[in-house]
């Protein structure tokens, strides 16, 4: 399995960059690999090394049914011969669902189809996950954990530029809170939430405290999530499609286009008038042709 690291750091120009003074970069970590992706290889980097130094012979974890997660963990459990069993929520779905899950079935991953409220029961309580499958290795949903922590803070060691911000997608917060550790204080890390609520940066904060990092360096915006989770807009389709065109990178429409399109909009209200950007492209391509699948609005590959 080859992968692409350090991931390319591209320079990209716009003019709106240029009316406000603005010098951004994204960070291409999309192009790792054509299906462990972004933060996901991040993420598994280290809990992959941990589960063959510990002889685990299966790896369970979490998601949904377009679950960019799910997929590079099938992946991943592939490629290192381990077997892999993803607990999916919709007990209505099954392996022939959509394009992810049948790419996750291709890599030899097993399901389990439950519904919503023990979906919940189990990705809060890890311990009663350990029960059912006391021979493998739990992964949480989303990845984040210890150990993805620390492979996403070598994002930061990889970046050979000085610059003010770097702007992330927040989900379960796994990401930001690698970049806000690893930024030591120095670089402000601003986090697009793709999810509706405030909990979202309560449980940020929470985040933090378990993982005993002290840096209060970041923000949190909460005002580009589209309705919430899985949500989008013809507004959101039209300009990821046009960036698209204009930057010649494509984004996805449940992270990185909202992301992307919350910082654009913080950059034409002045917010970061002569800074240096890095903007942190993480992955979840594969999920855009099943959204296509499903969509009327068809987001430009």
């Amino acid at each position: 399995m080859v992968f692409s690291l350090p991931s390319p750091l591209n320079k990209i120009t716009h003019p709106l960059l240029d009316k406000h003074g603005v010098t951004m970069y994204v960070k291409r970590d999309d192009l790792i690999h054509p299906e462990i992706s972004g933060n996901k290889w991040r993420k598994l980097k280290y809990n992959f090394e941990h589960v063959i130094k510990e002889g685990y012979p299966e790896v369970v974890t979490f998601g949904g049914a377009y679950s960019n997660h799910i997929a590079a963990t099938s992946c991943a459990a592939a490629h290192f011969g381990i077997q892999s069993t993803g607990i999916i929520r919709g007990d209505e779905l099954t392996p022939k669902s959509n394009p992810t899950l049948e790419l996750a079935q291709k890599h030899g991953m097993k399901f389990e189809f439950v519904t919503r409220e023990n979906y919940r029961k189990l990705k809060v309580d890890s311990k009663l996950a350990q029960e059912y499958y006391p021979n493998a290795y739990v992964i949480p949903e989303g990845g984040t954990n210890a150990l993805a922590i620390k492979g996403v803070s070598e994002i930061i060691d990889e970046i050979d530029i000085d610059f003010n911000s770097i702007i992330t997608s927040i989900g379960t917060g796994g990401t930001m809170a690698g970049l806000v550790e690893s930024s030591g204080g120095l670089h402000e890390v601003c986090g697009i939430s793709s999810l509706k609520g405030e909990f979202v940066a309560s449980d940020f904060r929470k985040l933090l405290a378990t993982l005993d990092i002290s840096f209060t360096n970041y923000q949190i915006s909460l005002d580009n999530h589209f309705g919430g989770f899985g949500k989008t807009s013809s507004l959101l389709i039209d300009f990821i499609n046009k960036m698209k065109q204009e930057l010649n990178v494509l984004f996805d429409p449940i992270y990185t286009g909202k992301a992307l399109f919350g910082v654009w909009e913080m950059i034409a209200n002045g917010n970061f008038d002569g800074q240096t950007l890095v903007f942190l492209h993480t992955g979840g391509l594969q999920g855009i042709v099943g959204f296509n699948q499903k969509s009327t609005q068809k987001i430009h590959i």
